[in-house]
C-alpha cells in the first residue's frame, strides 16, 4: 500500500485545477489500489484478458507515480481524481482503460475510496498518539517522585507526583486511540460491488476484492454502502476530542511556563 507524501502546496493546486480537484487528490493511492484490485476480479471472472489486465495494472502504477512526483496534468473538466486517472488510462493505453468502468459505479468507488483514505489516516494518528504517549511515559517514569501541586480551578488543591500528572494524559490518549481503532473496526468493510446503489448484475468476487485491500468483509446492503458516512462523522468526533486532551496538556505546559 502506497505510504507516500504529496508535498505540493494547496493553494497552488486550487489555482491549477478549482476547488473539487484540490483536496480530491489525497484519494489517488487508494482510487488507483482500487481500481487494480477490480481489474484483477475482472480478469479473473473472464471480462478482462491478461494481457489487458497487465496493462492497465503498468498504466494505474505509472499514473501514481507521476502524480506522486507533481508531474500529472489534472484537468477541470474531468470533475474528480477518479475521472482524471481513468481518462488518462485509457488514453495511454486504448480500450482497455475504458472496460475498468465495467461492473463499478463512481458511487461504490468514492466509498471505498474515503474508507481506505480513513483507515490510512486513522492508522497515522495512532502511531502519533502511540509515540506521544511513549514520550509522556518516559516523563512519568523520570518524574515519579517529583512532588508539585495539584490544582483545581487554578487554586492549588493537593500534592501530587509530576509522574502522577503525567499519567493523567496517557489515560486521556489511551481512550482517543480507542475510539479510532473503534471508527477503524466499523469502516474497515468493502463496498465495492453495490454499484450506483442496488449492485450489479456482472457478478465479481467482492470478498476477493476485500481481502486484496485489507477489508475485513464485504458490505451487505448496497443503498447503505454507497450513502454511508457514519464513519466519517465518528472519525472526526474522535478527533474533536483527542484535540480537547491535547489543548489541555498545552494549557498545563503553559500555565507550567
Amino acid at each position: 500500500m502506497w505510504k507516500g507524501r504529496f508535498t505540493q502546496d494547496t493553494s497552488s493546486l486550487v489555482q491549477q485545477f478549482g476547488e473539487s480537484v484540490s483536496y480530491d487528490w489525497r484519494l489517488f493511492p487508494h482510487d488507483i489500489a482500487g481500481s487494480i484490485a477490480h481489474a484483477r476480479a475482472q480478469w479473473k471472472a473472464g471480462f478482462l484478458t491478461e494481457e489487458e489486465f497487465s496493462a492497465i495494472e503498468t498504466g494505474l502504477l505509472a499514473i501514481r507515480a507521476d502524480i506522486e512526483a507533481g508531474q500529472f496534468e489534472f484537468k477541470t473538466s474531468l470533475e474528480d481524481i477518479h475521472m482524471n486517472i481513468e481518462s488518462e488510462l485509457t488514453k495511454r493505453i486504448g480500450p482497455a482503460g475504458a472496460k475498468l468502468h465495467t461492473a463499478r459505479s463512481r458511487n461504490d468507488q468514492v466509498a471505498t475510496d474515503s474508507r481506505l483514505y480513513c483507515r490510512t489516516q486513522i492508522d497515522a494518528m495512532v502511531e502519533g498518539l502511540r509515540g506521544l504517549q511513549r514520550a509522556l511515559l518516559n516523563r512519568a517514569e523520570a518524574y515519579a517522585a517529583s512532588v508539585m501541586p495539584g490544582y483545581t480551578h487554578l487554586q492549588r488543591g493537593q500534592p501530587v507526583t509530576a509522574g502522577h500528572h503525567f499519567l493523567a494524559y496517557v489515560e486521556m490518549l489511551e481512550r482517543d486511540v480507542s475510539r479510532l481503532l473503534d471508527a477503524r473496526k466499523r469502516l474497515n468493510i468493502s463496498p465495492l460491488g453495490s454499484g450506483a446503489l442496488a449492485g450489479s448484475t456482472i457478478n465479481l468476487d467482492r470478498h476477493a476484492i476485500a481481502a486484496e485491500l485489507g477489508f475485513d468483509g464485504v458490505t451487505t446492503n448496497s443503498m447503505d454502502a454507497i450513502a454511508d458516512r457514519d464513519y466519517i462523522a465518528e472519525i472526526l468526533f474522535a478527533i474533536a476530542l483527542c484535540g480537547v486532551h491535547l489543548s489541555r496538556l498545552s494549557e498545563d505546559l503553559i500555565l507550567w511556563c
